[in-house]
């Protein structure tokens, strides 16, 4: 008997990587802004401050810039230009799935309902999941960027297994961030399945700990 009647997938890190190239972006956004160049992409990333504000993008990249921009004494800078320049540079389409990504959706779909609860927008989202040709698959999309509450709080799953008619505990998560992922899925009582990347569990206890999505299959067959 399998284990759970329902699997959900975060998107970003979990199903999907980009496959855009952050130097080529990033340079472009200074093209585009008529700026010098300072700095670079892993700087950038750097300084931006937790997650991000999908109701203020511009905002939350300008900041990062002008936390790049004060490294590099470039108090000529417009952050804010930067910010908006990064924005329309970024292609959603440019995106492939994870090894193992597209055989844990299909084995996933064979055992019951399933669906992705992603904090990003559905502008951006949506585009990611027609551009990996995956959107279909899904029994429920759930895109917290849209919603009052994004993850780790408990209401964008709530809104997820209300659709696809499954309790808490007869569903599993599987996302690579502990903080928002790990975190969000067990703040509403789902079982968590972590997809380990370079950090440590720390003070978190995902139920289930996986390097790659092809273990997954034996985690809903319940032979983990």
């Amino acid at each position: 008997m399998a284990s759970f009647d329902a699997v959900l997938f975060d998107l970003d890190g979990t199903l999907c990587r980009r496959t855009q190239d952050t130097q080529a972006m990033y340079e472009r956004a200074f093209e585009r802004a008529g700026e010098v160049p300072f700095g670079d992409p892993d700087a950038l990333w750097a300084a931006l401050d937790g997650p991000p504000d999908h109701d203020d993008i511009v905002g939350y990249f300008g900041a990062g810039f002008a936390r790049v921009a004060a490294q590099h004494g470039r108090s000529d800078a417009d952050p804010l230009a930067l910010g908006r320049a990064l924005e329309e540079a970024i292609d959603d389409r440019a995106v492939e799935l994870l090894p193992g990504a597209g055989e844990a959706v299909e084995h996933a779909a064979t055992n019951g309902p399933i669906g992705v609860v992603t904090n990003g927008p559905e502008r951006g989202q949506r585009t990611k999941l027609d551009a990996l040709g995956i959107a279909d698959a899904f029994d429920v999309l759930v895109y917290a960027g849209d919603l009052p509450r994004s993850k780790p709080h408990a209401a964008p799953f709530d809104r997820a297994l209300d659709a696809v008619g499954v309790t808490p505990e007869r569903a599993l998560y599987v996302g690579n961030k502990l903080a928002y992922d790990v975190a969000g899925a067990q703040n509403a009582g789902l079982a968590a399945a972590w997809l380990r990347g370079d950090a440590e569990a720390g003070a978190y206890n995902p139920e289930y700990t996986i390097g790659s999505l092809t273990e997954l299959p034996d985690i809903i067959r319940g032979d983990r």
